[in-house]
């Protein structure tokens, strides 16, 4: 009989072991057997929690959203004026726990597994609009009807950066993406050099 409690163990486990598997591979070309090595578990038990190798990478970008959502929030929370807000969502997705080469790798993998699943896709969906969502609000007293542009090219800056980082090109670190960003931020407002 299994210990009483050990499942959401188990779970955080594995999530973290496929974040893990991934950020070595650099692709979803990875086993739930070295998934659940790596977690220290059998295949069988990996499966059991789950039911397959896309509900635990799944699991793994849930968990990874939920981790860069409770940053935001917590960064929000200081933020006093709308551009602080967006410096505060910039610096959280560019900080040390999201911006490592793992969940930047498991990053890059969810954008292609929402290709063809329908469920990472809806998730997908909902971080973008979120992130959207969230710059927008704070870029209309900024720079008003133009807001919506200026969302979605920051919002695309951020993304670019994640995608030349998880191909490799070890071009920046955390705190020149963010400065980057900030800087085109600074651009569309009108004050960059």
């Amino acid at each position: 009989m299994p210990k009483v409690g050990m499942e959401p163990i188990r779970r955080a486990a594995l999530v973290q072991a496929t974040i893990d598997e991934i950020g070595a591979s650099g692709s979803l070309d990875v086993t739930v057997s070295q998934i659940a090595k790596r977690a220290g578990m059998s295949s069988a038990l990996a499966h059991h929690y789950f039911g397959g190798k896309e509900q635990i990478f799944l699991a793994a970008m849930r968990h990874t959203l939920a981790v860069y959502a409770a940053e935001v929030r917590g960064a929000l929370g200081m933020a006093d004026s709308p551009r602080t807000r967006i410096e505060a969502i910039v610096r959280a997705g560019f900080g040390t726990t999201n911006f490592r080469r793992e969940v930047v790798s498991a990053w890059l993998n969810f954008y292609v597994l929402a290709q063809t699943s329908g469920e990472a896709g809806r998730l997908l969906n909902v971080y973008q609009r979120r992130l959207h969502a969230n710059l927008l609000y704070n870029l209309r007293p900024l720079v008003g009807d133009k807001a919506e542009e200026v969302a979605q090219r920051i919002g695309g800056l951020i993304d670019g950066i994640y995608l030349r980082e998880a191909l490799g090109t070890k071009t920046t670190n955390g705190s020149k993406a963010t400065a980057m960003v900030l800087a085109a931020l600074d651009l569309e407002l009108g004050q960059g050099k």
